[in-house]
C-alpha cells in the first residue's frame, strides 16, 4: 500500500458504490502514469465545458497545456475551480441482466484549482515524456514565440477521488430462465506499428 489519500473529504468520497473508493497513492500514481488523455471541466457563465487534454503528472501535480488564446484555459489560469478525470476502461462485464451489465475501470477525478507553470521547458518535456518516452531528445524543443503561445498549468493532487471496479458479473434469483454467455470481455488500448508520412510545411 501506498499513502492514503483523503476518503474522508466530503466532495470525494464516494456516495455510490462506495466499496469501490480506493484509499492509496500508488494506485493513484499508477492509474495517471498509464492514461494518456484527461479532460479538465470548468463553469464559465454558468455553462459547464469539459476539455480534452494530453497531460503528464510531476511528483504529486499533474501538469497539461493549452493556448494562451483560449478563454478557458484563461479562466483556468486565473485560479477558477476545476474537476479533472482520467478513466482506464479494462473491460466489459457482461451480466444475465442489462441492469448488472456494467465495465471493469480505473478512474481518478481530481477536484481544485490550477496554477500557472513559469518553467514551461520541464513541464512540457514531461508531459511529452509521459505520451511518448524518448522522444523529446530527438525534437526541436519549444521556440520563444511557441512558448509565448502556451500555458502551462499544474493542478496538485490535493483533493482526489479514485475508483476501481473489478471482479465477476453480479446475479440475482431474477435472472434466473435468462441463459445469455456471461463472463468478462478484456479491453486495453496498444500502439499499432508506426506509420511514416510525408511532412507539411506550416
Amino acid at each position: 500500500m501506498g499513502a492514503p489519500l483523503n476518503p474522508s473529504a466530503a466532495r470525494t468520497r464516494v456516495r455510490r458504490l462506495p466499496e469501490l473508493q480506493v484509499d492509496d497513492r500508488a494506485v493513484l500514481h499508477g492509474i495517471l502514469d498509464a492514461g494518456t488523455i484527461g479532460h479538465v471541466s470548468i463553469v464559465h457563465d454558468g455553462q459547464p465545458y469539459a476539455i480534452p487534454v494530453a497531460y503528464g503528472r510531476s511528483g504529486s501535480s499533474v501538469l497539461f497545456h493549452g493556448s494562451t488564446g483560449s478563454r478557458l484555459f484563461r479562466l483556468l489560469a486565473q485560479g477558477a475551480p476545476c474537476c479533472f478525470t482520467v478513466t482506464l476502461l479494462d473491460g466489459l462485464v457482461l451480466a444475465r441482466s442489462a441492469f448488472e451489465t456494467s465495465m471493469h475501470y480505473r478512474s481518478v477525478m481530481v477536484l481544485g484549482s490550477c496554477t500557472v507553470v513559469s518553467e514551461k521547458l520541464p513541464a512540457l518535456e514531461a508531459i511529452s515524456e509521459h505520451i511518448i518516452p524518448g522522444r523529446w531528445a530527438s525534437v526541436r524543443p519549444p521556440s520563444r514565440k511557441e512558448l509565448a503561445a502556451t500555458l502551462v498549468l499544474a493542478l496538485a493532487l490535493d483533493e482526489v477521488s479514485v475508483k476501481v471496479s473489478a471482479g465477476p458479473p453480479s446475479t440475482s434469483p431474477e435472472d434466473t430462465g435468462f441463459d445469455p454467455w456471461v463472463g468478462v470481455v478484456p479491453l486495453r488500448v496498444e500502439r499499432g506499428d508506426p506509420i511514416e508520412c510525408e511532412e507539411e510545411q506550416s
